[in-house]
């Protein structure tokens, strides 16, 4: 059976997994692919590819649906919020995979969100089984699951080795966010 689009997964505690996403995402609109991604945590802060992607419009969409990382620094919306907007983005996911409009999907910190509990692995699953033959689709976040793995086509696991904030280093303006 012929398999054009691949399922890729950026895992792993170490830093890039977005980052090696939006790589790909550059290249693709490079060849004025129609690229799409939604981010399942992220959606309180301000992060520079919500503006970056504008330049590339039309062909790259992201959609913020979550509501900011679930209870750490000024997380205080209850967990049910969490879950629910994350139910919501399950929504538009199913929507953006079958629409047949893209060319790449990217699902950033879904695996993130399915370690938290706000979304079930078998949604993600079922994404992976019924999206187009041609499409490619890119799952990031730390905590992937043994059956995501499983299913993948290409799995890459960041690994920290050193991280600034280690040396009292916060997050920068265009490098972290």
């Amino acid at each position: 059976m012929r398999k054009d689009g691949l399922v890729i997964v950026y895992t792993g505690g170490g830093k890039g997994k977005t980052t090696a996403a939006l790589g790909i995402a550059l290249r693709a609109a490079g060849y004025h692919q129609k690229i799409c991604m939604i981010q399942f945590i992220k959606g309180s802060w301000h992060y520079g590819e919500l503006d970056s992607f504008k330049r590339l419009e039309p062909d790259f969409e992201i959609i913020a649906a979550g509501k900011g990382f679930v209870g750490i620094i000024d997380d205080n919306s209850p967990r049910e919020e969490h879950k629910k907007v994350a139910q919501e983005a399950i929504k538009i996911c199913k929507e953006k995979i079958q629409s047949g409009k893209y060319d790449i999907i990217i699902l950033d910190e879904v695996n993130y969100a399915i370690n938290l509990g706000l979304i079930d692995v078998e949604a993600v699953l079922d994404f992976i089984k019924s999206k187009p033959i041609e499409l490619n689709l890119i799952l990031t976040g730390n905590h992937a699951k043994r059956e995501i793995i499983q299913v993948a086509d290409l799995v890459t696991e960041m690994k920290e080795v050193k991280h600034p904030f280690q040396l009292g280093i916060k997050a920068k303006k265009g490098i972290d966010f």
